[in-house]
């Protein structure tokens, strides 16, 4: 439950704050600010918390808010298909219209970014079926 507006339904989000515009709070990833220094602005401002709430709300009426890649687990992040710069920052055709938005869960909005290593790499070590490490085939 959010902290903040008692919000139960912020399974979504993986913190203990909502991500709704009356909670919003900048989350911090790995000690850092989700947003770049030009963006942070953006992100704080009340025009994008109401696009950001209104494209949710569209998602969740179309399909119940799931992912718009992988159609699998629950949208996580509003995510814009053109990144946001700091030529384009004030440009509303990139930052707030609902065609250059999509809702993506956590894993696929990493995979877009590239977050935590390439995905496709071998992993590191495997398992045997009762969880014990062995020797990774080459």
């Amino acid at each position: 439950m959010c902290r903040n507006c008692v919000w139960s339904d912020f399974r979504r989000c993986g913190s203990f704050y909502c991500m709704m515009p009356r909670c919003i709070k900048l989350l911090k990833r790995g000690g850092d600010w989700m947003a770049y220094d030009y963006a942070r602005a953006f992100y704080k401002s009340r025009a994008w918390q109401l696009c950001r709430a209104s494209y949710i709300a569209e998602r969740q009426s179309v399909d119940g808010g799931l992912c718009e890649r992988c159609h699998k687990a629950l949208g996580y992040i509003v995510h814009h298909k053109t990144p946001i710069t700091p030529a384009n920052i004030n440009d509303p055709d990139v930052t707030l219209n609902h065609d250059n938005l999509e809702y993506l869960c956590k894993a696929c909005h990493d995979e877009v970014h590239g977050y935590c290593g390439n995905q496709k790499e071998k992993p590191r070590c495997e398992f045997d079926e009762k969880g014990n490490p062995v020797p990774r085939s080459r």
